[in-house]
């Protein structure tokens, strides 16, 4: 139900509450390099850009971005800005491959939207294949406030379904490539979009080809991921395993099938050697999920360590009662490491129901590497972080990616420890405050190259992320969440990446249900959010 827009700002600062005293900066962490010094992951040639292509902004997933964000404390009314409907759930706005254009990605449609000179005007949208375009009646039906758990389920039911987490499998995973054609998975199908006229784009998009993964391998029930090789192949991940498909969608390469026992439940990231990472989870409670690199080579996914593929087990844990999906990792792997930075490793957080960052080693194991999982080297370091909450919290969980710049990671906890469940994860995130209490709390952690292990940085158990995938900005050094107060209702949040101070909020307010996260992204000239 949300939209990303463009918003410009006026400088200000406005402090809010500091880092907590037991886990700050002053904890023994060395001192850090500015973000705008540190290696990025190298572009793929074969995306529309080299920044927000792609869901989590480039190949390495890293959710890191290079444009700068003021400071201060600003009000915005969301309905009073341009935008266009569409969703329950608008995950991102794509970079197309011409300059002043975006491409917005939802569970219901795919639309083209022109940029220049400060606007955000729709050009035109084409539904997804097989689903019906939510009305603006219907989806403001979905973003009104409600009394109470049954009036608002029964009310988004008739047009979401009776299990409306199905609503969002579609339309999640994404991506724009060089030849500004658009990709979307809808269900178990890969679909490509186009313009109508490249010359003329307020002709508006089109569907231009698809191809369902279910035909070619079994067992396929819903896509997960979908990623571009720096050949220029598409990477689809599907709850049983990986396909390889050509850009023009004809027919599908070659194919992978996890393990039995494993499910995949989000994406996968690839390095800029076709490296291919991803993280399954156990289909039982506290079984033990699989950490996997897969080799993109000579026209084969190779699973053969004399091509560098390995596969790593990591801890799983209980079913959580709501927001995070499955028994394993909530995150899409995230890369850390590049170019002639001295540790390469991928980052996940693991099933634990007190989670913790797990960093694997990319590459050949160093010489210099501590085994701190007994008997499992390809782990480089596994650290249970707290977000500041009690040590009595009994979950702290997060269905988000790790973002990372430069050897820093940041965490967040969407679980409610004892919290009321809806028994659905989507009406759990849309009943979020007043009807359930919002959860909190928020980590920053730094790779040490040295001791190889994880340092905290920072916590704040004061702040609210619920189910917004968070991102950095390396220049002004912000890391940037969408949570709930009693005091002010919906904003994101821009908090210091070295120390955790409040320096930036944008306030919705509490007028609607079109301003939750819902599993979306938050981005700097769109990090804020209209209907």
């Amino acid at each position: 139900m949300k939209q990303l827009f463009k918003l410009l700002f006026a400088a200000a600062f406005l402090p809010f509450v500091s880092c907590s005293d037991d886990e700050s900066n002053g904890n023994g962490v060395t001192a850090l390099p500015p973000l705008s010094e540190v290696n990025m992951p190298r572009p793929n040639p074969y995306l529309a850009s080299g920044l927000y292509s792609i869901t989590h902004f480039n190949s390495a997933q890293t959710d890191a971005f290079p444009y700068p964000v003021p400071e201060g404390t600003f009000h915005v009314d969301p309905y009073s800005c341009e935008g266009g409907w569409s969703g329950p759930v608008n995950l991102m706005t794509l970079s197309a491959a011409v300059d002043g254009y975006m491409w917005g990605m939802s569970s219901d449609r795919v639309s083209y939207y022109k940029t220049t000179g400060g606007s955000f005007r729709k050009l035109g949208e084409a539904g997804l294949p097989s689903w019906t375009v939510k009305t603006e009646e219907q989806l403001r039906t979905l973003s009104a406030n409600y009394a109470n758990i049954p009036d608002l389920h029964n009310a988004i039911s008739p047009f979401l379904g009776k299990f409306p987490m199905y609503a969002i499998s579609s339309g999640n995973y994404v991506l724009c490539d060089k030849d500004n054609y658009a990709y979307t998975n809808v269900s178990t199908t890969i679909a490509r979009y186009k313009l109508t006229d490249p010359s003329t784009p307020e002709t508006g998009i089109e569907l231009d080809r698809q191809i369902d993964v279910k035909s070619y391998v079994s067992g396929a029930t819903v896509l997960v991921g979908v990623v571009m090789t720096f050949d220029g192949y598409l990477v689809v991940a599907y709850n049983q395993g990986l396909v390889i498909v050509d850009r023009a969608l004809t027919h599908v390469i070659d194919s992978y099938s996890l393990p039995e026992g494993q499910v995949l439940t989000n994406s996968i990231a690839v390095d800029e050697n076709n490296g291919i990472y991803l993280a399954s989870n156990s289909n039982i409670e506290n079984g033990k999920g699989l950490m996997q690199k897969i080799v993109w080579k000579n026209g084969k996914l190779s699973v053969d360590p004399s091509d560098g593929a390995w596969q790593s087990e990591y801890d799983g844990g209980p079913n959580p009662p709501s927001v995070k999906l499955g028994c394993g990792t909530g995150s899409t792997p995230t890369l850390m490491g590049f170019g002639d930075d001295e540790d390469k490793l991928v980052v996940i957080t693991d099933g634990a129901q007190r989670m913790k960052i797990v960093a694997f080693w990319r590459d050949d194991i160093p010489a210099d590497a501590k085994e701190t999982v007994p008997g499992n080297p390809r782990i480089a370091d596994a650290r249970e972080v707290t977000c500041g909450l009690p040590a009595s919290t009994e979950w702290i969980q997060s269905e988000q990616s790790v973002v990372c710049a430069g050897y820093g990671a940041f965490v967040v906890n969407n679980i409610l420890s004892g919290g009321v469940t809806t028994g659905d994860k989507v009406v759990d995130v849309l009943a979020m405050d007043p009807l359930i209490q919002t959860p909190s709390g928020l980590e920053r952690l730094q790779w040490d190259t040295t001791e190889n292990r994880w340092q905290t940085v920072w916590t704040r158990a004061d702040v609210s992320s619920p189910s917004m995938i968070p991102s950095v900005s390396t220049s002004s050094e912000m890391v940037f969440v969408n949570g709930y107060s009693k005091a002010d209702g919906w904003e994101v949040t821009g908090l210091d990446w070295n120390t955790g101070v409040t320096r930036h909020r944008v306030i919705f307010g509490d007028t609607s249900r079109a301003h939750t996260p819902s599993y979306s992204i938050s981005k700097t000239e769109t990090c804020c959010s209209i209907p």
